[in-house]
């Protein structure tokens, strides 16, 4: 049967041409990797959800989907300030995925000296080195995407990292979704299932909004498209979307890929080899990468204002 298909569909050329196309498209099917910040507590739980629950959530929800191990970046800190949250790490790694660096305390280079970013950086370093062994866990994820206040700094800092063998864990897909995280936790301690479904609709909205943005961006900045690096955070809300969020990328054509693969890319060779020239984030990445700007179609303000 499949062979008459193909064979009725040769006899006409506008059918052929047609075949020719959808094989292209399946050829150059566009890539993504997830990557996931603030393990392993990230913002406000919902009522009766742990820590532990968020993780195995986001856990069931990539394997079903046959995603790739994922980096997950770490504060070390959130140990200290939740005690009993190291089960998050234990299960992320029994599960196959990698960690990296986050910063101890989550800092904002921009808003701190060199020297104290590098001491919270080689802070974390002990427990990931437990938590990886021999695997590596040579990625740093800047806390906020700040890499620096001035041009001096971010070269400061880059070369300090390259001495230690670093990578940097770009960000070139984002759409905020941090913010419905604590939003969720308020509306379900109240049980308003009314402006969960408003988050739950938004939410999908600002993802298919952002990704369809970040790929015209490319393809206007730099005459084709990437394999994107998507920000992520290990939130309760992220958890209960996942499944919707991960078909909503199938549908829009994306395949999943890990962060080495996506990094691959000549667009990431800054972020691969440090001891080069640092691309101005004012200039052409920020057009691709910064996770910070929020999709035009959705008003930030009206979901942090939800269940107040």
């Amino acid at each position: 049967m499949r062979a008459s298909f193909y064979s009725a569909l040769g006899s006409c050329t506008s059918c052929l041409a047609l075949l020719m196309l959808l094989a292209g498209l399946n050829l150059h099917a566009q890539k993504i990797a997830l990557t996931w910040d603030d393990l392993p507590a990230h913002h406000e739980l919902p009522p009766g959800v742990t820590r532990l629950d968020v993780i195995q959530q986001i856990l069931a929800a990539m394997k079903e989907a046959g995603l790739p191990p994922a980096y997950g970046f770490v504060n070390g800190i959130r140990l200290q300030q939740e005690p009993g949250s190291d089960v998050v790490l234990k299960a992320w790694r029994a599960a196959g995925n990698p960690v990296g660096n986050h910063g101890w305390s989550h800092m904002n280079l921009s808003r701190h000296t060199t020297e104290e970013f590098e001491r919270d950086v080689e802070k974390n370093e002990i427990l990931l080195q437990s938590l990886m062994g021999t695997e590596d866990w040579h990625w740093l994820r800047y806390p906020n995407l700040a890499e620096g206040a001035t041009a001096e700094q971010r070269h400061e800092v880059r070369l300090w990292l390259n001495t230690k063998g670093y990578h940097v864990a770009a960000v070139t897909m984002g759409f905020g979704d941090h913010v419905w995280n604590p939003v969720y936790a308020r509306c379900a301690a109240q049980g308003n299932t009314q402006a969960i479904a408003v988050l739950e609709q938004t939410y999908l909205e600002a993802a298919r909004h952002d990704a369809e943005a970040r790929r015209r961006s490319a393809r206007s900045s730099l005459g084709r498209e990437i394999p994107y690096v998507l920000l992520m955070h290990v939130g309760a809300f992220d958890a209960r979307m996942l499944p919707r969020l991960l078909a909503l990328y199938k549908q829009l054509g994306f395949q999943f890929i890990a962060l080495e693969q996506a990094e691959e890319d000549p667009f990431y060779a800054p972020d691969l080899q440090l001891s080069l020239p640092s691309v101005d984030p004012l200039t052409l990445r920020t057009e691709t990468t910064s996770s910070e700007a929020q999709p035009t179609t959705i008003n930030r303000a009206e979901i942090e204002a939800l269940c107040r």
